[in-house]
This record gives C-alpha cells, sequence and structure tokens, in this order.
C-alpha cells in the first residue's frame, strides 16, 4: 500500500487508515468513525487494521457493560458525480497504473485530502 490514507471496512464499520507523521511516532493509524474514540495503529496498515479490529471489540464489549447504546456500521455514501470527460479520462489512466477501480482510487483521493483539512 502506497503511504496514504486510504478507506477499509471491518466487521461492517468503515475505517480510515492513515500515516502517522514521524513527529507523531510514524507507524499508522486506523479510527473508526461510528465509533467514537475507537481506533488501533500498527507499522504497516495492515497491522493497524487488525488492532482497529480489536479495538471494536474491545470498544462494543466496553458499551455493552456500561448499558450503553452500540451504533450500528454506517451505510457506505454514494453520490453521482458528473465530471468533464477530459478529467474522467485522466483519472481513469491513474487508477490503472495505480492497479485499483475508478471508484477506489476517487475516494482514496478525497480520503487523503479531507484528512489534510480536518
Amino acid at each position: 500500500m502506497a503511504n496514504k490514507a486510504k478507506t477499509e471496512t471491518v466487521g461492517g464499520y468503515a475505517i480510515m487508515v492513515e500515516p502517522l507523521s514521524k513527529a507523531d511516532g510514524g507507524g499508522w493509524l486506523a479510527s473508526v468513525p461510528a465509533l467514537p474514540g475507537c481506533m488501533g495503529d500498527g507499522e504497516t496498515p495492515e497491522e493497524a487494521l487488525a488492532d482497529a479490529d480489536a479495538a471494536i471489540a474491545e470498544w462494543t464489549a466496553a458499551a455493552k457493560e456500561l448499558g450503553r447504546d452500540i451504533p450500528g456500521p454506517q451505510a457506505l455514501g454514494q453520490w453521482r458525480q458528473r465530471v468533464p470527460r477530459s478529467l474522467h479520462e485522466k483519472l481513469k489512466i491513474i487508477a490503472a497504473r495505480e492497479g485499483v477501480s475508478l471508484n477506489a482510487y476517487v475516494a482514496n483521493v478525497l480520503a487523503e485530502n479531507v484528512g489534510r483539512a480536518a
């Protein structure tokens, strides 16, 4: 995986996986937006996802023990966006070069840029 933010799904929950800066210790952070404060980390994106999967189990167990509601996995967002044909073609070429679908590429670009703005 390139050193870029991306979104994965574990147990039905969307998980944002993004690189940590050297100042934050490096490695990767995997956060679960539907479960406030639920996150995992690791040296690789895969380790961060595995840690987040364990964190989901711990988060939901603690919520049950405390009698709190457990938010269900949120539906994946969807919308239709018209773009100029030239932009669509450029995006298709870049996605093919990266070895991913056009939808996956655009979702990763959006996630990366939203992460910078947050």
